[in-house]
């Protein structure tokens, strides 16, 4: 496929997710001056997506058998060239495919199977650290309640904060902080509640409530500030960028910093090759009391806020699209020079028949 292109034809999946705004802008504002044509997908009809991208299609859910062939259609249809994988249900599904996809034509951005797998799995991601000899928390898989409590209590509980969370899940999904005094009336008042902090028999009354008890990873909680890295892995090439994360809200980072820490990026390119990942990937770490950042957890697809490097000098989502396609490795160098700062802000869209206004 001759490079550069003048022309594209992309396929974003999850047109409802929270970083579409962001994907399809650093699509647009790629270094090749490439024009390009999205294709927004998603499992729901009412999602801001469709408003933004050039044509929309309704999918089934990515876990359904008719996921993969109303994909193909779709591509088909609209002369799609490769696809763009925003969400963590379907790069699971998608990364299966993607060979098959790649013998039609369609290659995907996504790593294969078993590193998607791994990199999904906290408590295989913790090992991984821990085999590498890079930081990483203290932790535990607690597989019953007298578990739970005995690690919980090996890590300090009631006297210090414990993380309990599940060994796979994402978006802050199953998180709690453990806390003797979670809430007391100054806060009840004052804060908006977050439900992430409970106390340990508040957390036990909510599990026995369920059929089975699930495996739970206890950790230790990681008081300083949180960094997310935006990393790019190429077969020429590769590069990380942390974002201090200055504030975050359900997960979502709405004011990030981003900063040269030599830590993280090693750490996160060495985890990301030791994983098998390529493409586009992130890494989340959290500082422990002495300031060592330590991994919290990997995302093996676009991130949410990944935009923001974009602002540093390096067009991650890009970089990918380049390496998907065989385009010829580029030098990839952060600009720091200048502080790179990225707010979100609660914005959204008015519709009413066809006319759309931009708030």
């Amino acid at each position: 496929m001759s490079w550069p292109r003048r022309n594209l034809t992309v396929l974003v999946t999850g047109a409802g997710a929270p970083g579409i705004r962001g994907t399809l802008f650093a699509l647009h504002r790629n270094p090749e001056r490439t024009i390009v044509r999205t294709v927004g997908v998603d499992a729901k009809p009412d999602v801001v997506g469709r408003y933004l991208v050039d044509v929309f299609e309704i999918v089934p859910a990515p876990e359904s058998p008719e996921y993969i062939p109303r994909l193909l259609e779709i591509c088909r249809q609209h002369g799609v060239e490769l696809i763009v994988p925003q969400t963590t249900r379907e790069i699971a599904v998608l990364s299966i495919h993607r060979e098959a996809l790649r013998a039609q034509g369609l290659p995907v951005m996504v790593s294969g199977p078993e590193p998607i797998r791994r990199a999904n799995s906290k408590w295989e991601l913790l090992r991984l650290f821990q085999e590498l000899g890079l930081p990483c928390p203290a932790y535990e898989l607690a597989t019953n309640e007298a578990e739970l409590w005995e690690m919980a209590r090996a890590l300090g509980y009631p006297e210090r904060p414990v993380v309990v969370k599940p060994p796979v899940s994402n978006g802050m999904r199953g998180l709690r902080i453990l806390k003797e005094r979670a809430w007391d009336v100054r806060r009840f008042l004052a804060e908006k509640p977050d439900g992430s902090e409970v106390t340990l028999e508040e957390l036990v009354s909510i599990l026995r409530r369920g059929e089975e008890w699930p495996g739970l990873l206890v950790c230790e909680y990681l008081p300083g500030p949180e960094y997310s890295v935006d990393v790019f892995l190429g077969s020429g090439t590769q590069v990380a960028i942390p974002r201090l994360r200055r504030a975050i809200r359900s997960g979502i980072s709405f004011e990030n910093i981003i900063e040269h820490r030599e830590d993280v990026e090693e750490y996160s390119i060495a985890a990301g090759r030791a994983l098998g990942l390529e493409y586009a990937v992130g890494f989340q770490y959290k500082l422990d009391h002495q300031g060592i950042p330590k991994i919290l957890e990997s995302n093996p697809r676009i991130q949410g806020t990944m935009v923001a490097s974009l602002f540093a000098g390096v067009n991650v989502i890009w970089a990918s699209v380049e390496e998907l396609l065989g385009a010829p490795p580029r030098e990839l160098r952060v600009d720091l020079a200048n502080q790179a700062v990225f707010y979100r802000f609660w914005g959204g869209l008015g519709i009413h028949g066809e006319h759309i206004s931009e708030i």
